[in-house]
């Protein structure tokens, strides 16, 4: 709708830039309009083209040669620009007009250019100009031609558009006409250009907008916003079955985009501004429709209401997005502590005032639209002041229908009694409207002042009896917390909290008056029982196998539980609350339990649910941008709803659901009580071996291979295989028995294949670990590996199978411990058998200098690579029963510093385990294994120093 080209400005092919840019082309061009001022059928390409032209010139003379418009004002040549519009000359001319018009003003860059341009007042007169607005093209480029111009006001410029001695400012006022266009690109440009009026720091002008078109135009844009928000309600009542989602997020995205431009407006800080602003957002939209529809037990009569969860959605924004104190501390305080009476008058004190009843807190439509009252405003102030001449089209409008001006007279003439007595109710309701606010502060007051002790207060507020029937909407709040059957309106209300508590603009004492919780809260010694009870609820309600509590509700319930009880000085929850959470917590363990199983999928379940859980927390902003959490609660995946928004679906899901619970509550559990997450994740980055890691590849087993990329790329790397990774390395070129990791990948998520025509070959292909389950799997290597001979080829392919089998079992037996299941004994890793206690002294997956003692110290004389009973969750896979103290013999031939091959006790988390050793100076490459097993690779004692190279 507002495309446009403009190859033309920088000049078609074959034009000669000499005899276009230049003073003369210009006279030529102003011969063609003075011989042409009648436009024709005949004629009317010829005048585009040579408006095109001169609009071509000026953008050249700005930058080259201001010769161009000194001619240029000389002429006054934009006079023929408005004489071709005067004569209705059709769209096509009307079109290329604004276009040239619009191109000419947005590549305009000096201020005087820009000054003669806008002189002799000849731009306000194409502003009001009546053009065919039905046309959809000449709308187009009308507001694009507005909205430019609106880009260069400033204190300077603002005066050719605002006339304060007529009380005129025609891009303004006719711009606002369209805040209701049904094209939205028209209602975007709109809000740009009142923005770009705000902005603009001129008292007068303020001042006019003020007096003149604030209060019109903001009560109309309150009730164009409120008519979009009953529709937005009725779209979901009537799509339970999810039909209609596409509609329903559009009108969800036009709420956002309402929200965004009434901050803007606040943001601007133009306080005489906002306060009118927010008169209206509070008494006309926010008070009596979103607030007012809470009470779903009200009578409303004549009042227009809408559903509780929609109205607690639209809250939720409205605080996420809004930051305006005196707005959102008033909106607060009554959703906290108000009650009914601020949506009605004291008839019972003051008769006079309840006569304006129906104008208080009430949503109305505007007695008059914005187009008449903005025109009863300039038909007011033409009475005052003479009209300045040449200002607008003089005599256009008059000439054109004189005689429908008199029979209009009457009806003006009403209007204008209309409007005057509007104003008085206006100022009375105002009146009002100011006394209620000071009452609603007065009984709050009263209210705090009747407790005599902060102790009582205190318990008052966290027992929840401080006088529950004057506050109905926070008790629908706390009542909409009940998960009993689903969680459709607690999440809403979650929302709502959650976005009060992270609001800058809201006074902290307001929410700690009734113990909420504040996001900037240094100490704490008491926090809201009611709140806290209602919040653990719902986490014991999630850990049960039926729930219906969604995943997101779960999350947004521990954030705020932590909230509550948690400030700098540490956490002040209740041994009962804390007692009643670890029931959940183990409430979720049996629930996970019932989906544990040794297969693969689980185990890569868990880790991307945890993967995912940290990488992607929950964004409450986002989710207020979700039109489908506005629908019931669904458990199918068909409607396209983000897995954490609706409930699961087949078992699949149900363990992805379990696994989550699991996660959140031990992470609340272990943050509450103060303690660390040491056993979660299962894979830490910190101890894995990292590209360009320096190895001490000391009695390691390397297998020499030629690795050929999926692009042909070709290196000659070493193979080393450890717990968890297994490494390409090539040697360190200083110091001998060092290598350098070139590459290194999870043995769990690696897939290896032999190649058909070679036997030395085989095929390795390495995933990256994703945090979405559905996503396709990234390969972080996709290479051939070509070993020396077929011998080497098979004891590498047997290497990686056993330790992706290994590894994924030690993970999967670390998952039992956590879940308090009984763990298998793993009879050996990667075919070695249990070492010494020696040996599970060093330190894990440590590989630079520092982290390594002298070659000289023989009870460090150990590859990295065998370094496995230091591996964390390592004892977890090596625990046997207790009792057994027989020693499994070893091959080798006994080392002094192990002679007796005694076993060890060590602990591996909650679990004491017995291993079984082996001689301390074995060489940990050799694979012993089970009874009368055959060795393969055995390094001797000798070569300890030197390793070896395979």
């Amino acid at each position: 709708m507002f495309g446009r080209s403009r190859s033309w400005v920088v000049g078609g092919p074959g034009r000669s830039s000499k005899s276009i840019h230049s003073l003369d082309h210009l006279k030529n061009m102003h011969h063609i309009l003075t011989k042409n001022t009648t436009v024709t059928d005949h004629n009317r390409d010829l005048l585009v083209e040579t408006i095109r032209s001169i609009t071509e010139i000026l953008i050249w003379g700005d930058q080259n040669d201001s010769s161009v418009f000194d001619f240029f004002l000389e002429k006054n040549m934009f006079a023929f620009f408005l004489n071709i519009l005067r004569q209705k000359s059709g769209r096509y001319v009307c079109v290329q007009l604004l276009q040239t018009l619009n191109i000419l003003f947005e590549n305009i860059s000096h201020e005087t250019s820009l000054y003669y341009l806008l002189s002799n007042n000849h731009v306000n007169s194409i502003i009001v100009h009546k053009f065919d607005f039905s046309d959809e093209e000449i709308m187009a480029y009308y507001i694009s031609f507005l909205k430019t111009l609106s880009l260069k006001l400033n204190n300077h410029t603002v005066h050719f558009f605002y006339n304060e001695h007529t009380n005129d400012f025609a891009l303004y006022t006719e711009a606002i006409k369209f805040f209701n266009h049904p094209e939205s690109m028209v209602r975007i440009a709109v809000r740009t250009i009142t923005l770009n009026v705000y902005k603009v720091n001129n008292h007068h002008m303020l001042h006019y907008i003020r007096d003149k078109t604030a209060a019109p135009y903001f009560s109309n844009l309150v009730w164009f916003i409120g008519s979009h928000v009953i529709e937005l309600d009725n779209c979901v009542q009537t799509d339970e079955e999810h039909a209609n989602k596409t509609k329903l997020s559009d009108l969800v995205a036009e709420h956002l985009d309402h929200l965004h431009y009434l901050n803007d407006i606040l943001i601007i800080n133009c306080e005489f501004l906002n306060d009118v602003l927010t008169d209206h957002l509070l008494n006309r939209l926010f008070l009596p429709l979103y607030v007012y529809s809470l009470l779903t037990h009200e009578k409303c009569g004549d009042l227009t209401k809408i559903s509780a969860q929609v109205s607690l959605y639209l809250l939720s924004q409205v605080f996420l997005i809004t930051h305006y104190s005196p707005l959102v501390n008033s909106l607060a305080d009554v959703i906290l502590n108000g009650d009914l009476s601020v949506f009605s008058a004291q008839a019972e004190q003051d008769l006079q005032k309840s006569m304006a009843k129906s104008g208080i807190r009430c949503f109305t439509k505007p007695a008059e639209s914005l187009e008449k009252s903005l025109e009863i405003s300039k038909q007011r102030g033409r009475k005052k002041v003479q009209k300045r001449p040449n200002y607008k089209n003089v005599g256009e409008e008059e000439e054109e229908n004189p005689p429908d001006e008199t029979q209009e007279d009457p009806d003006k003439a009403k209007s204008t009694d209309g409007a005057s007595k509007m104003n008085k109710s206006t100022l009375e309701t105002e009146e009002i409207e100011m006394v209620i606010m000071e009452r609603c502060k007065i009984s709050k007051a009263v209210v705090s002042e009747q407790n005599t002790t902060d102790e009582e207060k205190s318990a008052a507020a966290a027992a929840g009896t401080d006088s529950p029937q004057s506050r109905p909407f926070l008790d629908m709040i706390y009542n909409a917390l009940d998960c009993s059957g689903d969680d459709y309106y607690a999440l809403f209300v979650l929302c709502l909290l959650y976005a009060m508590s992270h609001n800058r603009g809201i006074d902290s004492t307001l929410l700690e008056k009734i113990q909420l919780p504040f996001r900037q809260t240094a100490e704490k010694t008491v926090y809201s029982h009611v709140l806290a009870e209602r919040l653990i609820r719902i986490t014991i309600n999630a850990a049960q196998s039926d729930s219906k509590i969604r995943l997101a509700t779960l999350e947004l319930s521990c954030l705020l539980l932590k909230q509550l009880v948690m400030s700098n000085s540490g956490c002040v929850i209740k041994d009962v609350h804390l007692a009643c959470l670890e029931g959940a917590r183990e409430e979720s363990v049996h629930l996970l339990r019932r989906f544990y199983k040794g297969e693969e999928i689980f185990l890569d379940v868990f880790e991307d649910e945890y993967r995912s859980m940290t990488n992607k927390p929950l964004n409450v902003e986002y989710l207020m941008m979700d039109a489908s959490i506005l629908l019931p609660p669904t458990g199918t995946p068909l409607t396209g709803i983000d897995f954490v928004k609706r409930l699961p679906c087949g078992d699949v899901e149900r363990t992805r659901r379990a696994i989550r619970v699991f996660f959140m509550l031990r992470a609340l559990s272990l943050e509450l009580r103060g303690e660390l997450e040491t056993q979660l994740p299962l894979t830490r980055e910190d101890d894995l071996i990292k590209t360009d890691d320096v190895l001490d590849l000391n009695n390691s087993d390397l297998i020499a291979c030629t690795v050929i990329t999926k692009d042909g790329g070709q290196a000659q790397r070493f193979l080393a295989v450890d717990i968890y990774q297994m490494s390409l390395v090539e040697p360190e070129t200083k110091r001998l028995g060092w290598g350098v990791v070139k590459f290194a990948g999870l043995l769990q998520d690696m897939q290896v294949t032999g190649v058909e025509d070679d036997s030395r070959a085989l095929h390795i292909t390495i995933h990256k670990p994703t945090s979405n389950p559905h996503a396709k799997p990234f390969p972080i290597l996709q290479a051939t590996f070509i070993f020396s001979d077929h011998i080497r080829c098979i004891i590498a392919k047997q290497r990686l199978a056993k330790g992706r089998i290994q590894a994924r079992r030690m993970k999967m037996q670390r998952i039992a411990a956590l879940l308090d299941l009984p763990v298998q004994p793993s009879p050996e890793v990667m075919g070695f058998t249990h070492v010494t206690s020696a040996a599970a002294q060093h330190l894990p997956f440590r590989f630079y200098d520092q982290s390594r003692r002298g070659l000289s110290d023989n009870t460090v004389q150990r590859s990295v690579f065998a370094s496995v009973d230091k591996v964390p969750g390592f004892a977890v896979a090596q625990c046997i029963d207790q009792q057994t103290s027989t020693p499994t013999s070893s091959p080798s031939p006994p080392s002094s510093s192990s002679p007796n091959g005694s076993g060890s006790t060590g602990h591996c988390d909650s679990v004491t385990t017995s291993t079984t050793s082996t001689p301390a100076a074995q060489s940990p490459s050799v694979r012993s294994g089970r009874k009368g097993r055959r060795r393969v690779f055995s390094l001797s004692e000798a070569d300890s120093h030197g390793g070896h190279w395979v």
